[in-house]
């Protein structure tokens, strides 16, 4: 391993700036699966901004930063393991992403398994967080303004 160019904590195998490295200096993930495994990154390194940038913009400003930052700091991050990822078809695209996160701090060592759910805005990937309520009636447009009522846009993947 490169001191200088350490693997990529996402587990892919690759030096970080081969990897998630690029997608935290700017470049945008061409998939969900690679937003996700650059997220799970961005915790390993504290990159909280990242976080927040690549989660639907109408949910970022109601998220929690200091507590991202808090877990990020106090765990020990163990791996990542992709279980599978499924892409959607439709205006705009919506993906899930199911994983196991595994980590270790004060209260144990922690396994998480999530699905979790991605929808792409202007050729953009965005984590939908299931933790801040979307603010749409069904028949409302949808928040991600895909251009569709929010039942048959993110609505049927955040209810997953």
């Amino acid at each position: 391993m490169n001191p200088l160019d350490p693997n990529c904590p996402c587990g892919s195998g690759n030096s970080l700036s081969q990897c998630c490295g690029h997608y935290h200096a700017g470049t945008h993930a061409p998939s969900a699966e690679l937003l996700m495994r650059s997220r799970y990154s961005a915790y390993v390194l504290g990159l909280v901004d990242y976080l927040v940038a690549t989660t639907l913009p109408v949910q970022q400003q109601a998220l929690d930063r200091d507590a991202m930052a808090a877990w990020s700091a106090q765990s020990t991050w163990l791996g990542l393991e992709v279980e599978g990822s499924e892409v959607f078809g439709g205006k705009p695209e919506h993906a899930q992403v199911s994983f196991v996160a595994r980590w270790h701090d004060d209260n144990g060592e922690h396994r998480h398994r999530e699905c979790s759910a991605f929808v792409q805005v202007d050729g953009r990937w965005f984590f939908l967080d299931p933790t801040v309520p979307l603010k749409a009636g069904r028949n409302d447009p949808c928040p991600c303004q895909g251009g569709q009522k929010f039942k048959k846009c993110c609505a049927p993947y955040l209810n997953a």
